[in-house]
């Protein structure tokens, strides 16, 4: 288990690593169409016939997120003021988000739906594990908890991951016929968004990984008995 937890977490790093070499090389291309990222959002919004999100700046680097809850594009200020490939990417991915929320596309649908159980879950499952681990030689109920909470996040994790991929998607589409990018354009920000999908592919495999690790480990101990 150790060997792999190094190579998922090399894996991760190398992704990152690239993603933000690749966000900083295509925030360095000036957008043809001279846009900002916040007007990029806008506009994408009034294509789809959205006018109930708000569009706000938010502190922070890659911080660029949507909230179903109250229905805000939160954009870092990179983006929200950028006036190049990378910001367009961003901007339109996460308004992406927001169009998928008005379509009530079905993956960000059952996501939201989780996020409560998710948030507890990420609260207790280390400590539940850890007394699990211990106290297995006596009771296999605290690990069954434990393995439990983490398949819950181990779903979540892989249920985003169509959820960013349709995003991006609808991002570069967008893009493409509206005309806010050229071809150039287009593949940068088509680029730029899939190594951003690729985190979520890592963090989603490394979280299978490891709740498998810990199935073995329940079952494996009951065997033992």
């Amino acid at each position: 288990m150790l060997i792999l937890s190094l190579i998922i977490m090399a894996v991760s790093w190398a992704v990152q690593a690239r993603l933000k070499n690749r966000f900083r090389t295509y925030a360095m291309t000036p957008l043809s169409s001279g846009m900002s990222g916040a007007e990029i959002a806008h506009k994408m919004l009034i294509d789809n016939r959205i006018y109930d999100v708000e569009i706000t700046c938010v502190p922070g680097q890659l911080t660029d997120h949507y909230n179903p809850a109250d229905k805000t594009i939160n954009l870092s200020e990179e983006v929200f003021y950028g006036r190049n490939a990378a910001a367009a990417a961003v901007a339109a991915h996460e308004t992406g988000h927001a169009v998928q929320h008005a379509t009530a596309y079905s993956f960000l649908e059952m996501r939201s739906k989780l996020v409560p159980v998710v948030s507890f879950a990420s609260n207790w499952v280390t400590w539940i594990l850890l007394a699990g681990i211990f106290l297995m030689q006596v009771t296999p109920l605290p690990l069954y908890i434990g393995v439990g909470l983490f398949a819950m996040i181990t779903l979540f994790s892989v249920i985003t991951l169509p959820v960013e991929f349709d995003a991006s998607n609808r991002a570069v589409q967008w893009l493409n016929n509206a005309r806010i990018v050229n071809r150039e354009e287009y593949g940068m920000a088509k680029d730029a968004l899939w190594w951003a999908a690729m985190t979520y592919v890592v963090a989603a495999i490394g979280s299978i990984a490891t709740l498998l690790y810990y199935i073995m480990m329940l079952f494996g101990g009951r065997n033992d008995d």
